[in-house]
């Protein structure tokens, strides 16, 4: 541990599970406070337990505004204020366009658009009100470039790399910066639902997901939850601090290939 974000106070949404706990549990190495937001509040309080320090998880869904609000205020009424948002909640869908149905783009958009936009609205109000503060949030390779028959899935993330831009342009006199991770492929407890998804929408066999990841990646593999919290402390840290509006790609060098 090196203290890089002591004292900070951070909110991580999608926190008990996946990337996000392996977010929350490097900012609590690194002195955060930290709040794990998440739908099931059981695993939110198990996951708070694992990490340790100055942790504790709140229930959140990000798709509905008065539980945004309650996480948040519950935040600020423990600690004091919020210095640091990490965006990680997101839900994984595939559909070719003229497949997609209303009801299957607004509930990816929800989360992974519309959800996010939210909890930066909730966060920023605070964070200018104490005189600044970081953003950091989750994006996708899919979002740079389309996964074909994943339309809604590749362009919500899309969207959340555009969502990062204009906060960090709206609210960089206020001393708020936004960035955001691009990950590749990534091995999390969802990744079944994912390979499953892939098989019943293309007509491929289970495992051709990982196998089309693997082939796109140069260095022929992909990644873990972890590969991702040392870049997510560098942007929540002091030491990016004449960094904004920017995209880091940790895809194995897939938008390379």
């Amino acid at each position: 541990m090196t203290d890089r974000l002591h004292d900070k106070v951070a909110i991580v949404t999608g926190g008990a599970s996946g990337i996000g706990f392996a977010i929350a549990s490097a900012f609590a190495r690194e002195g955060a406070k930290v709040c794990i937001a998440d739908l099931d509040q059981d695993r939110c309080d198990k996951a708070a337990e694992s990490i340790g320090g100055d942790t504790f998880g709140h229930v959140l869904d990000v798709r509905d505004v008065a539980s945004i609000e309650a996480a948040v205020a519950a935040t600020e009424a423990r600690w004091g204020r919020v210095d640091v948002l990490a965006n990680v909640a997101g839900v994984f869908g595939m559909g070719k366009i003229l497949d997609v149905t209303p009801a299957e783009f607004d509930r990816i958009f929800s989360v992974n658009a519309r959800g996010l936009l939210l909890m930066t609205q909730a966060c920023v109000r605070r964070m200018i009100a104490q005189g600044g503060g970081a953003i950091v949030n989750i994006a996708s390779a899919a979002g740079r470039r389309a996964t074909p028959g994943a339309v809604c899935y590749s362009a919500s993330k899309a969207a959340v790399i555009s969502i990062t831009q204009a906060t960090a342009l709206e609210f960089a006199a206020a001393g708020i910066r936004a960035n955001c991770i691009a990950p590749g492929a990534v091995r999390t407890p969802m990744w079944d639902e994912v390979e499953d998804i892939f098989a019943r929408t293309l007509d491929v066999p289970v495992g051709s997901a990982e196998t089309a990841q693997v082939a796109l990646a140069p260095m022929g593999r992909m990644a873990v939850p972890a590969e991702f919290a040392g870049m997510a402390v560098t942007l929540a840290s002091d030491e990016s601090s004449y960094m904004t509006g920017q995209t880091v790609n940790i895809d194995g060098g897939t938008t390379c290939n």
